[in-house]
């Protein structure tokens, strides 16, 4: 690695060497040249005059790219796709005049990018499977362990620390169906011609409409699609790149949500992300243990959703049936949304798979809320014992105003047990044991069961041979 030019940490330090190698030049073109020999097996199965020798020729040179002579070529005539049509036909003489015949070149860079989009997609769909299962089993360790719920980030009633991961795992499930969905109907843009007319392919075959159909179909097809788009113009609609990042970015919403609750938590001493023996907190403060996982996954998933408003805009600009202001925008934005999404991924089963809670600090932080979380069943115990409800109501109410102010001005304990077992009115109520916290918690548990017996299992049933993905962080 040169230590003299700006690196992209994406490659560097972040994303899996399989999504770097997916974006790499190398795959990429590779891909074109699968392209061009597809369209010339289609085009003389259709009854042009192409060889079997011209094509076996081109196929023996798939892999073998001079990227110097096409570096060469762009210099010289300006346009990459040209450039690459003749550093292929140099290594293929005999085949050289039939290299992109009658293609446009959105034939090749169009058609490309859906291929290693879709095949993205689903190395992130196996990713995001792993980190759903490892949630999954968060949850269900920590099924019945009450902790502190938050609205407002202010204390309210306990939930469970399993509970909680559920929810981190529900956002996923959702970001789940939307990639799946995303990958079933993803479609090729086939052999559509230089504005979508195919003009020059129904020149090429002499009028022949059937035979500009079935080249589509055909081209299509030994390409690993099923369908193409119905109608394009240059380029496919630039509708299908904003809702890929739309998609993207939606996944890395719920991990940038779910990564700020680890640093609350974190803060709070009540879970801590991985920490390694040897691993530094802070260059200065030696005892410090930061959430440098969680506050990464959080700093890569924001910049995933910022690259969405640049597919929105650029679909919005195509004019007529195309632009090339879309070129370098989707050359940054769609390999680096996929290369940043796989290093969040990778992240957060990484965190998923070492988080350590501490039961003891949770049930401290519990105990101190949890007098005013039990005042409900208390008031319900006093009446049950034949108090008045609103005489006791006001009772609790003046208790809970000044333990609360204790606690706020003075710095004490929560002392609103203490305050009520003084009360003569409460004489008859067990107020030790309204301080039960799992009285509180509801169906929790059971919510936890049933969510990873009814949507966790099914998904790592459906997806056996992935859910156990590493997620081995680089730095």
């Amino acid at each position: 690695m040169s230590h003299d030019i700006y690196s992209n940490p994406l490659i560097t330090r972040y994303a899996s060497r399989e999504m770097a190698q997916l974006w790499s030049p190398q795959r990429r073109h590779e891909t074109w040249r699968r392209l061009w020999i597809a369209l010339a097996e289609a085009e003389r199965e259709l009854g042009l005059d192409i060889s079997e020798q011209q094509i076996a020729e081109l196929k023996a040179n798939v892999s073998d790219i001079d990227f110097d002579a096409a570096t060469k070529y762009e210099r010289e005539l300006r346009h990459d796709v040209m450039a690459h049509v003749h550093a292929y036909g140099d290594q293929c003489p005999s085949a050289k005049g039939i290299i992109h015949l009658g293609a446009t070149s959105c034939y090749v860079t169009d058609n490309a990018d859906l291929i290693l989009i879709r095949e993205g997609l689903e190395m992130v769909r196996s990713r995001l499977v792993s980190v759903i299962s490892a949630l999954g089993d968060f949850a269900a360790q920590y099924r019945d362990l009450p902790t502190l719920g938050f609205t407002h980030l202010q204390p309210a009633q306990p939930t469970t620390v399993g509970k909680r991961a559920t929810l981190w795992c529900y956002d996923l499930v959702l970001d789940l169906e939307e990639i799946e969905h995303r990958i079933a109907s993803l479609r090729f843009r086939g052999v559509k011609g230089t504005t979508g007319t195919q003009a020059t392919f129904l020149s090429l075959f002499g009028g022949d409409h059937a035979k500009v159909e079935q080249l589509d179909r055909l081209v299509t097809q030994k390409l690993g699609f099923e369908q193409s788009y119905a109608v394009t113009g240059q380029t496919y609609s630039r509708k299908v790149d904003s809702h890929l990042l739309a998609s993207l970015s939606g996944l890395a919403q719920s991990a940038h949500k779910a990564g700020s609750d680890l640093r609350i938590l974190q803060s709070r001493k009540e879970i801590e992300e991985p920490f390694e023996s040897k691993q530094i907190g802070s260059s200065a403060m030696a005892y410090k243990r930061n959430p440098m996982r969680a506050e990464r996954m959080c700093s890569l998933a924001r910049f995933v959703t910022s690259l969405q408003s640049s597919a929105d805009q650029t679909f919005a600009t195509q004019w007529l049936e195309r632009t090339l202001d879309d070129s370098a925008n989707r050359r940054l934005t769609i390999p680096q949304a996929f290369l940043a999404i796989d290093a969040v991924l990778i992240l957060y089963r990484n965190v998923a798979d070492g988080l350590v809670v501490y039961p003891k600090t949770i049930e401290k932080h519990l105990s101190e809320e949890l007098p005013f979380m039990a005042t409900e069943e208390i008031l319900m115990a006093g009446v049950q014992a034949g108090g008045d409800r609103q005489d006791l109501h006001e009772r609790i109410r003046v208790h809970s105003q000044e333990a609360a102010r204790q606690v706020k001005a003075e710095g004490l304990p929560n002392d609103l047990i203490a305050r009520l077992q003084g009360d003569a009115a409460f004489a008859n109520v067990d107020l030790t044991g309204a301080l039960d916290a799992k009285k509180y918690i509801g169906r929790a548990p059971e919510q936890v069961d049933g969510f990873i017996r009814d949507i966790v299992q099914p998904i790592r049933d459906r997806y056996a041979a992935v859910s156990e993905l590493s997620g081995d962080v680089t730095v």
